[in-house]
């Protein structure tokens, strides 16, 4: 029956809606059209008439300042990336184990356990500028001889401890997000305590957070920059540099240029997993006291 009605044309009524939906998708995007034009329009009006708009340019928009710069500004770039790849993966690491540890309810671990708490407590709440400040000033006091005390090292080391507590964090609400029958299931399988963990409790967890994982790691490819409070000559220093003396600000531009050029397809790119996982940008999960007990 289903065979014969596919080789069917539709009928009436489901071209007159097929016709309404093509119309309303037309309708939406030429409304969609207008307003963004409308918009830019309007900015464009606004900044172009501003009594300072000729001077405001020339600090800001000099093509030719912005190319003589781009050399400097890129090489700095590229200390940013490097500390964002090592500081990711630090993160991830310490990030997840810390997260099993917490949810851990073995008698043994309760030390590790508070430790873990008071860490991730501490450095969600203070913000990173002040611990890329401690840390960089701080240690060097110390005087280790086996510490590195350059400023890349330090200011990574300042953005990995902040951002590992919030992805443990993440982390523990996925693995608390699974419901204790999946647990369950497998210990009844033979599964052992960490045999659970590693092929039943994790996996699910980490699909569950990947999108808001993704999106924290964004997240720090931007704080990167912060380490040039240090000293480190990134991307943001060398604009600062190219800045001295003239007092034209556009290696500013070009340095917030370049940081998009990184920041924005990573964005999309984390859009269309969550688009393909079906969150879109919240948490899907079910609720229940995953813990491997």
């Amino acid at each position: 029956m289903s065979g014969a009605n596919q080789g069917r044309p539709p009928s009436a009524r489901a071209r007159a809606r097929q016709d309404y939906r093509r119309a309303q998708h037309r309708r939406a995007l030429l409304v969609a059209a207008v307003a963004t034009a409308v918009v830019l329009a309007a900015v464009v009006a606004v900044v172009t008439t501003a009594p300072g708009w000729e001077r405001a340019r020339e600090a800001f928009f000099s093509p030719e300042r912005a190319w003589e710069v781009l050399p400097e500004v890129a090489e700095g770039l590229w200390l940013n990336l490097r500390v964002w790849v090592v500081a990711s993966v630090v993160g991830l690491t310490v990030g997840l184990l810390l997260a099993v540890v917490r949810t851990s309810r073995l008698p043994a671990l309760f030390p590790v356990r508070v430790l873990t708490v008071l860490y991730v407590d501490v450095f969600r709440g203070v913000p990173v500028l002040l611990v890329l400040l401690l840390v960089g000033f701080g240690l060097p006091a110390l005087r280790l001889e086996w510490l590195p005390v350059s400023a890349a090292f330090l200011g990574g080391l300042a953005i990995v401890l902040t951002y590992t507590a919030y992805l443990a964090e993440i982390f523990r609400s996925g693995i608390e997000a699974l419901h204790p029958s999946q647990v369950a299931a497998a210990r009844s399988l033979g599964l052992t305590r960490g045999q659970t963990v590693r092929r039943v409790v994790l996996p699910q967890a980490v699909r569950n957070v990947s999108a808001p994982v993704a999106s924290m790691l964004v997240s720090l490819q931007k704080d990167s920059g912060l380490i040039s409070i240090l000293g480190a000559v990134d991307a943001i220093r060398a604009a600062q540099i190219a800045t001295t003396g003239d007092y034209n600000f556009t290696p500013y531009v070009v340095a917030g240029a370049l940081f998009l050029l990184v920041s924005i397809p990573l964005t999309r790119l984390v859009d269309a997993w969550s688009a393909r996982q079906g969150w879109r940008g919240s948490l899907r999960g079910v609720s229940g006291a995953g813990v491997v007990r």
